[in-house]
């Protein structure tokens, strides 16, 4: 199984209705190049994720 990884995005690569309410960052959960889930409005939103059992649902 792949690992999950947490990739952060900035700027005009954050979705618009996020940046309308004013986030200049958020983040994604990662497996082999795919977001399986995000985008998150706080990295730790995006890490408990990643280390719950949830995430590891998401990917079987």
């Amino acid at each position: 199984m792949s690992k999950v990884q947490i990739m952060s995005v900035v700027g005009s690569a954050v979705p618009e209705p996020l940046r309308e309410l004013g986030l200049l960052a958020c983040w994604y959960l990662m497996q082999d190049g795919v977001a399986i889930s995000g985008p998150f409005t706080s990295l730790l939103a995006a890490q408990a994720l990643s280390q719950s059992r949830d995430v590891h649902n998401m990917c079987a």
